[in-house]
């Protein structure tokens, strides 16, 4: 019997056999990769004697069209009393509204991590000569920094009101044509990311987690960052973590804890990835490095992510690339982002049985070269195939 998924004052989940996970298809191609996705993820459940009851949410253009809002409460309410769920691509309104329904929803539910895994899987086309050197968890806060928002228009009243504002209080000159942007990081904000970060490495038998920041220029923002997780390491996990700085680089069997200057780790995960290991950095870094790692395993076609609150239980994956109107419909498309996305919520929900079996197909049907028309053209001797053809072929190696 169908049942919703629970959460205890622990944060840990409670989870049927077969739970209710909110869906929403998504715009563009949505129509394409979530029919895809679900074949996938209902296989991989049903092989451990499970299923899931999807429940249908809408969100985005088709939102727009059938009820005249691009995030309904109804929406939201869904994901927040099922705490689990999942969607495809969003169109973004234009002229209006919300910035970014992605931002929306994480900023509704607190969604204060987001986690973007990178891992080459084998036969995955790559620009890179040594792809299988990337294994990397990137943990980006989700909540702060420039996406928090805070900004005003150039040459507009508020723009200059903010102005005069700076420079009585703080003698900051700052151009009359300038638009401003006000950017947020908090010690609470940063340590509950980095927390995360860290009983993920833990729970996942990972050696090494870095900060990433740019604490040398914004010394009192992103230095600040980077304080605090050294200050949380010491306070709270002295006994599983130690700094770089507290073992001169030796942690024995605790996790070492250093940190890097943003631009130099966009250097090093390209020419020294197996250094790296789990990552915690904020909202624009992350959003940078993500993408910029995804491409190093085959682009984000094939990169899956998550945004999640550890404390309240909540979790919706999506898909990390964007609509692709002009293939919609077409069943053209790679799904992997999104079946990728799906594994990631079974692992989260603990079913890491089923979460492995979507992988290992996964990669089997990559290695038998059987693929969609981005990888086709990319390989000699590939079978291209259609979406839903890739997917078939993926639950048949399930």
């Amino acid at each position: 019997m169908a049942g919703k998924i629970t959460v205890g004052a622990d944060g840990v989940l409670t989870v049927p056999d077969e739970p209710i996970i909110p869906f929403i298809e998504g715009d563009g191609i949505g129509v394409d990769i979530w029919p895809a996705a679900r074949l996938v993820l209902d296989a991989a459940a049903a092989r451990h004697g499970r299923r899931v009851e999807w429940t249908e949410v809408l969100a985005g253009q088709r939102a727009y069209n059938e009820t005249g809002e691009w995030l309904p409460k109804a929406t939201i309410d869904s994901f927040d009393e099922h705490l689990i769920g999942i969607k495809g691509p969003l169109t973004t309104p234009v002229g209006g509204g919300f910035r970014s329904l992605n931002v929306a929803l994480r900023q509704v539910l607190d969604l204060y991590v987001c986690l973007r895994p990178v891992r080459w899987l084998q036969g995955v086309p790559s620009p890179v000569r040594a792809p299988e050197l990337v294994d990397i968890v990137i943990f980006r806060e989700n909540t702060e920094d420039i996406y928090a928002g805070l900004e005003v228009e150039a040459m507009t009243p508020e723009a200059d009101r903010l102005r005069e504002l700076l420079a009585d209080a703080f003698g900051w000159e700052i151009r009359p044509d300038s638009g401003i942007g006000i950017k947020p990081i908090s010690k609470t904000g940063s340590q509950r990311l980095q927390r995360a970060a860290l009983n993920y490495a833990l729970d996942r038998g990972r050696k090494r987690v870095h900060w990433v920041h740019k604490g040398n220029i914004m010394k009192f923002t992103e230095g600040a960052f980077q304080k605090w997780g050294y200050e949380l390491v010491r306070e709270e996990f002295d006994d599983r973590a130690v700094a770089w700085d507290d073992c001169g680089g030796d942690p024995g069997e605790k996790i070492l804890v250093q940190d890097t200057i943003a631009d130099i780790a966009f250097q090093q995960v390209l020419t020294r990835p197996n250094e790296f290991d789990v990552i915690a950095t904020m909202n624009l870094n992350g959003d940078y490095l993500s993408d910029a790692l995804a491409a190093q395993v085959g682009g984000i076609g094939i990169a899956p992510g998550a945004n999640a609150n550890y404390e309240t239980g909540h979790g919706i994956f999506e898909a990390t690339h964007g609509t692709a109107p002009k293939y919609a419909g077409q069943d053209k498309v790679n799904p992997s982002s999104m079946v990728l996305s799906g594994m990631l919520m079974f692992e989260h929900i603990g079913w890491r049985d089923a979460a492995d079996d979507i992988t290992r197909a996964l990669e089997a049907t990559i290695a038998d070269r059987i693929v969609t028309y981005d990888f086709a053209r990319q390989m000699n001797d590939a079978k291209e195939v259609a979406c839903s053809e890739f997917a078939q072929a993926i639950v048949d190696r399930i």
